[in-house]
């Protein structure tokens, strides 16, 4: 898929959360409808095959529950994007990036190949099915795994096994650690963690601008690969470094592309972003360091201040506002139409996974999900410690209705970006509204968490939708927030108790149910709007 996304560091977000972000953006001209739900570990298989690639897959018998975000008509597979499992580790599957022929001549793509002839006929060729690819990976990997290292390592040993028909980007997060991995050729793949204090940006291209094999062979505390990664590039003549060690290089020059589609379609999207975290270095005019199409842009940076959950759906709703390049701007038309923007009209969802180290194990995970078009939408938290997610989300169908959230924000979308100057602000509104509530919602539900773990994981008399709602004094949370803990490091996973996840199921319920309103209003203020904007409208009337 033609996404973006954005990884940050502990200690370079507001609250020392670790953060994984990333634009589902459905390529060309299709739009696919996408869905928020829960998968159990009953319902999992226990063997798994490729709608797209065939590839049939054995998966372990211990599944752990995750949450996931598929799509709404199954005719391509599940696609489930981005999720957090009970252990609280987060995925994002994929951010589609590129190879050059180098890497694809040393290590093919593994395709699916259609049988030739009939069986039992001479000359008969079986179907030789190909390897994984973005609709399989979470499902064959977010159940299974205990750390984001670990989801490293399960995902490279599945595309040394089965190989890939496609080059991804994949990020895997838990409440210390942020890694991404880049698939090279068919079998290959590297991996580097995202420094504490930094954040990444990736457009569709390959990213990392600086790789260690000494670490990944050694120690392997920020950077993996595939076991014969520097045999494979030797052989192949794949490192274009000048002078260079044999263990320190440039990925993106030795696997990366740089061509003339790069300057229109990605590197743009990853200098706006850096451009907005990094203000006072030099972006505009024509001396500046860093310009729209610009090969050697970092692929980590320090932000000038801490990252908050606002600044990312900000960036990744962009559309290169403050520049020449805006579609909704004042510059040239040519100017107006030269970038592909980050906020597209073909986003399906957004996921911002988040991992928040001062919370409760059992409440630590949230998924702030978006669906449609960002540069119209809100993005909203949901716990991830539950068993069910809202229909509002859950059930999306197949076609047009209000009925659903996504797509209710398409059509605002559709009615919105015709009308721009005049909906904007309220669209604004809208989201600054439903985030703070958001939030605020956030924040009570901590309290009442805490409280169901310092009575012992909700054994108290009363209802759980009263006792998420209760306060707790800074001691009970800190027992609490130590009980989670145990809990996790014991496998249990996010919060044993069933009451838990009970309580916060109806604090999703309730956030959606607030959600439905606002964007029910934002409808029909926007329908309003753009019906007073009609081409065929007069002033003169019969009242």
């Amino acid at each position: 898929m033609p996404c973006t996304t954005i990884l940050v560091g502990k200690n370079a977000s507001y609250d020392g959360s670790t953060i994984v972000a990333r634009n589902e953006d459905s390529g060309g001209t299709n739009f696919c409808p996408k869905t928020f739900r829960v998968v159990q570990p009953a319902d999992q298989p226990r063997h798994y095959t490729s709608v797209l690639s065939h590839v049939a897959i054995d998966l372990p018998e211990n599944p752990l529950r995750y949450t996931c975000v598929p799509n709404a008509v199954g005719d391509e597979g599940i696609w489930g994007a981005a999720g957090f499992n009970a252990a609280n580790v987060g995925m994002s599957a994929t951010e589609t990036i590129t190879n050059n022929e180098r890497v694809l001549a040393a290590d093919p793509l593994v395709e699916l190949r259609a049988a030739q002839g009939e069986p039992g006929q001479e000359g008969y060729v079986p179907e030789m099915p190909g390897g994984i690819g973005e609709e399989d990976m979470v499902t064959v990997i977010l159940p299974y795994i205990s750390s984001a290292r670990d989801g490293v390592r399960r995902l490279g040993e599945l595309l040394e096994t089965y190989g890939t028909y496609e080059m991804n980007g994949i990020a895997f997060s838990d409440v210390s650690e942020v890694w991404w991995v880049e698939t090279l050729g068919g079998h290959h793949w590297i991996a580097k963690r995202v420094p504490d204090d930094a954040y990444v940006t990736m457009p569709n291209q390959l990213g990392i601008d600086s790789f260690d094999l000494n670490d990944a062979y050694g120690e392997q505390r920020d950077h993996m690969c595939s076991e014969d990664l520097r045999t494979w590039m030797a052989e192949n003549h794949l490192d274009l470094t000048m002078r260079g060690d044999g263990a320190h290089f440039n990925p993106r020059e030795a696997f990366g592309t740089l061509s003339s589609r790069d300057h229109i379609y990605n590197t743009p999207r990853a200098w706006y972003m850096q451009r907005a975290l990094n203000p006072h270095q030099s972006w505009d005019g024509a001396d500046a360091a860093h310009t729209p199409e610009d090969d050697d842009l970092p692929w980590s940076q320090v932000p000038e201040r801490k990252i908050s959950i606002e600044d990312v759906k900000m960036l990744l709703s962009s559309h290169y506002e403050g520049t020449p390049f805006d579609p909704y701007g004042s510059g040239s038309a040519a100017d107006r139409l030269r970038y592909r923007p980050i906020g597209i009209n073909r986003t399906g969802h957004l996921a911002v996974l988040q991992l928040r180290p001062y919370a409760p194990g059992a409440c630590r995970a949230i998924q702030w999900m978006a669906f449609g078009c960002n540069a119209f939408n809100t993005l909203t938290p949901f716990f991830a410690n539950v068993d069910t997610t809202p229909a509002y989300l859950a059930e999306t169908g197949a076609h047009a209705s209000t009925n659903d959230h996504y797509w209710t924000n398409r059509i605002i979308a559709a009615l919105a970006d015709a009308h721009y100057q005049s909906t904007s602000s309220l669209v604004e509104r809208y989201v600054r509204k439903t985030m703070a509530a958001g939030h605020a919602a956030v924040h009570a539900a901590d309290k009442g968490v805490a409280a169901l773990l310092a009575t012992g994981n909700g054994s108290d008399e009363g209802s759980d939708a009263e006792r998420i709602d209760a306060t707790t004094p800074a001691r009970a949370e800190q027992k609490a927030i130590a009980r989670a803990d145990d809990q996790v490091a014991a496998g249990t996973g996010m919060g044993a108790s069933d009451a838990v996840r009970r309580a916060l199921a109806q604090v999703n319920e309730t956030i959606a149910q607030n959600l439905k309103a606002e964007t029910d209003k934002l409808l029909d203020d926007v329908l309003y709007a753009s019906s007073l904007k009609m081409r065929n409208s007069f002033t003169l009337s019969d009242h």
